[in-house]
């Protein structure tokens, strides 16, 4: 290891440090320009999977380099295996439970500043380039593009199917737009925040890591990461910004890799999903080399960052500065707490953890504890209830709730919309479990982690377009649990897509049974049962999914179509309206409720409304076929057979009287 140097000599190489620190620099130094930072994160980058970590299947040179020009910590920790909650830890250094981003497209309450927000009032020029839609900031991560002068967002309606910009970028081509806006905008200092996705399952590498990896392609995917990042350091030597930035390299969680049978992440709270790397590397080449042994965590990246900027450190914070680990002032270990609500979604219970003093305490169902020292692998479970480590480590959790809820800044749910970015990427769409649910009171997901390997198989399947596969995993799970509700609303959305729409409301309804407070289930069950032609039951259903969602766009507009087919016009006007107040551009909903209005005998309100229409539709034929009939409807003839004869030249009919 090597040998640390006094943090007096640390806090003199950085005169652009908080004033407390540049108070040893003396008045004849000339300034320092301010650093530029760079904050890497690596999506499910387990720390034991990199060469610097020791691993010698997979070969990652840029991260090598960086840990020779900076600060490796070999033993780094994440409150939370899910995406969205980790960086929203990394960006706060707030815990879950603190900041309130605890599910996806939970929005990042205001109450919190992010980093981003905290260098724009150090004069940072600031930015953000995403690997993946999860942390899209109009869908997925709201809140999360706060502080960014720009975030680098998908786009809204993409122009592909594949999943390569629909739902998931390169890490190359996120470099590249990051090195092009860098590029654009020169003049610094810069915080800029690169997220690199390609690690995330499916593990598909592009070539020749796909051919040299494929024995082992999430090392693959690694290797690749690797390579995106090579590229984005040369840009910042050749462009003469890496010697005086700061660069921050983090995974955001691990992946199970099958250790305690889980496949990938979110389930579990063992080291497999929250063990990350973390590498710092300072200006001008302070402490190169440098390998910290002591038990951090990412919520640390925060205030460390704060320091090294100059800027004032935050009050609300869970983590603290990782600056005395630097030179060896500080080598005690920090008590790394976890938390899931992932399995909430499945209606499993959450979990929360406290890894400290050799430890793990797992709260769950059933609990477990383990002596790390003797048990690296989590493999044998202590738990006595009467345990002194069990009741300190209760304790310890007991604390970090009650501050918790005094932090929290936002309960909301998950938005409808997200659910099929949310399956193309692995993760099922919300299902209306209740995280307040006492975990005692569900089941434990260690008794449930088969299942969450098939349902995630099942939804990987489907978005790469094999329903036959799909279905067959669906199938297993149902045979494991005949009641699952995630299964049998996949079944049913599987069986939709196929056309099969009694067989779909059959899986829908079961999964209502089971979970009556999934909306978008209710949703597909009224689309299923509209197919099938049975109006009521859609109409049951669409009731039903609105009362416990009421801003659901499509669930107003099918319902209004619904009540149209019912012959119960005024009840789809009503439904209409409202839909048409969420989206007023809305051309089908514009044209439903003229239909209802016309049922209804309203025809000058259809008139006007579709007059206005037709200024903005003057080649939709079915504008005018409609104001043809409610022009009829109150008398006017000759603007009726005017309105009519539009219609039939933009349908290519022939005119009255031509042969």
């Amino acid at each position: 290891m090597k040998v640390f140097r006094a943090l007096a000599v640390f806090c003199v190489s950085l005169p652009w440090t908080c004033s407390s620190w540049s108070q040893t620099v003396r008045p004849s130094s000339p300034a320092k320009a301010p650093p530029d930072i760079f904050l890497v994160t690596i999506d499910t980058l387990r720390a034991d999977h990199v060469h610097c970590y020791g691993y010698d299947r997979v070969q990652t040179p840029a991260l090598d380099g960086l840990a020779r020009d900076g600060i490796r910590f070999t033993e780094a920790f994440t409150p939370s295996p899910i995406t969205n909650t980790s960086h929203a830890s990394i960006l706060t250094g707030l815990l879950p439970g603190s900041h309130g981003v605890t599910d996806f497209a939970v929005p990042l309450s205001p109450a919190h500043p992010t980093l981003a927000e905290l260098l724009k009032k150090q004069s940072y020029h600031t930015a953000a380039f995403i690997g993946a839609i999860i942390l899209d900031s109009k869908t997925l991560a709201p809140g999360f593009d706060r502080g960014f002068d720009y975030y680098d967002d998908f786009p809204e309606h993409p122009q592909t199917k594949s999943r390569w910009g629909r739902v998931e970028r390169r890490g190359m081509a996120v470099v590249q737009r990051a090195e092009a806006w860098l590029a654009r905008h020169p003049e610094g200092p810069h915080f800029m925040w690169v997220h690199l996705y390609d690690p995330h399952d499916p593990y598909e590498p592009p070539p020749p890591y796909s051919q040299s990896y494929k024995d082992h392609l999430y090392d693959g995917e690694i290797a690749y990461a690797d390579s995106a990042l090579a590229h984005f350091v040369a840009h910042l030597k050749q462009t003469g910004r890496y010697r005086n930035s700061i660069i921050i390299i983090v995974g955001d969680h691990g992946e199970g890799l099958g250790e305690h049978n889980e496949d990938t992440h979110g389930i579990f709270l063992y080291d497999a999903t929250t063990h990350v790397p973390l590498i710092i590397k300072l200006p001008g080449g302070i402490h190169a080399g440098t390998v910290v042994f002591a038990q951090v965590r990412t919520v640390d990246i925060v205030p460390t960052v704060l320091e090294l900027a100059g800027a004032p450190a935050i009050e609300r914070r869970d983590g603290e500065s990782l600056a005395p680990y630097f030179a060896g002032s500080e080598e005690t270990d920090r008590p790394a707490f976890g938390e899931t609500d992932y399995p909430l979604r499945f209606g499993w219970a959450p979990l929360r953890s406290l890894r400290s003093e050799g430890f793990k305490f797992i709260e769950a169902p059933r609990p477990e504890l383990y002596d790390l020292h003797l048990d690296a692998a989590e493999m044998r479970n202590h738990y006595e209830a009467q345990d002194a480590r069990v009741e300190k480590a209760r304790t310890m959790l007991a604390g970090v709730r009650a501050r918790e809820r005094l932090l929290q800044g936002s309960n909301a749910t998950t938005a409808q919309g997200s659910s099929a970015e949310l399956k193309a990427l692995g993760y099922p769409a919300a299902a209306g479990a209740s995280s307040t649910a006492q975990s005692t009171s569900l089941p434990d997901p260690k008794d449930k982690i088969e299942e969450q390997n098939l349902l995630h198989a099942a939804m990987i399947a489907s978005d790469d377009n094999r329903p036959a596969d799909a279905r067959r995993s669906l199938e297993k799970v149902l045979a494991l649990d005949p009641k699952s509700p995630t299964a049998l609303r996949q079944l049913g959305e599987l069986e939709l897509q196929a056309a099969d729409y009694v067989k779909a409301a059959q899986h829908l309804r079961a999964a209502l049974e089971v979970r009556p407070d999934d909306a978008t289930a209710a949703f597909y069950a009224g689309q299923a049962l509209q197919k099938a032609n049975d109006l009521a039951g859609a109409r049951d259903a669409l009731e039903t999914s609105l009362k416990l969602m009421p801003g659901q766009f499509p669930a107003r507009l099918l319902l209004g179509q619904v009540y149209l087919g019912l012959k119960d016009p005024k009840s789809a006007e009503d439904q209409l309206d409202a839909a048409l107040l969420l989206h007023p551009a809305s051309v089908e909903a514009q044209l439903t409720l003229a239909t209802a209005q016309i049922a209804d005998s309203n025809f000058v309100e259809a008139a006007q409304q579709l007059e206005a229409l037709s200024k903005l539709q003057p080649k939709n034929a079915e504008v005018f076929e409609l104001l043809a009939k409610a022009y009829s409807g109150f008398g006017k003839t000759a603007e009726a057979q005017r309105a009519q004869a539009r219609a039939n030249l933009l349908r290519g009919k022939p005119l009255r009287g031509n042969r």
